[in-house]
């Protein structure tokens, strides 16, 4: 059977698992630009109480959002075992705070399951599916509702 006649399920993606407020997510490894340990940050006035602040990435300006905060599950008080997942955004680079990175895993399509119909539009506009792997649920995190459409982090 050539490539090109394999079956739809065999196509798979690599996503990266972490976990955030004790939850699990995940979005496309091809986003991930690296993951580096918790860096204290420079606080920006005025910004969204989702962002922690500002890192310096050898020479840039990296804003840090608090994927906890930002998805509604509370503030995060980062410490030594927190990771900053460093992204690519619609074009800006942005670290994302989270728990820790649990699993690079390769996902056929028939393990990503549609959000449920009777969850709020706010729900559906963070989160594009749900992975079913083994007992576990991984919500697809959709990366560009992370960082408001204008691109823009102040309030």
């Amino acid at each position: 059977m050539s490539q090109s006649d394999a079956p739809l399920a065999d196509v798979s993606q690599e996503v990266v698992a972490f976990r955030v407020a004790g939850q699990d997510f995940c979005f496309d490894i091809m986003s991930v630009r690296e993951i580096r340990g918790w860096t204290r940050t420079t606080v920006l006035p005025h910004a969204q109480s989702y962002v922690k602040g500002v890192i310096n990435l050898r020479g840039s300006v990296v804003p840090v959002v608090d994927l906890s905060d930002r998805l509604g599950l509370g503030q995060t008080e980062p410490g030594a075992r927190h990771v900053i997942i460093i992204t690519v955004i619609d074009g800006q680079t942005i670290g994302l705070l989270a728990d820790m990175v649990s699993d690079i895993l390769s996902v056929g399509v028939e393990a990503l399951h549609p959000v449920p119909d009777m969850v709020s539009e706010e729900v559906k506009a963070f989160i594009s599916g749900v992975l079913l792997i083994e007992d576990r649920m991984i919500r697809r995190l959709d990366l560009s509702s992370v960082v408001p459409r204008n691109g823009t982090l102040a309030a």
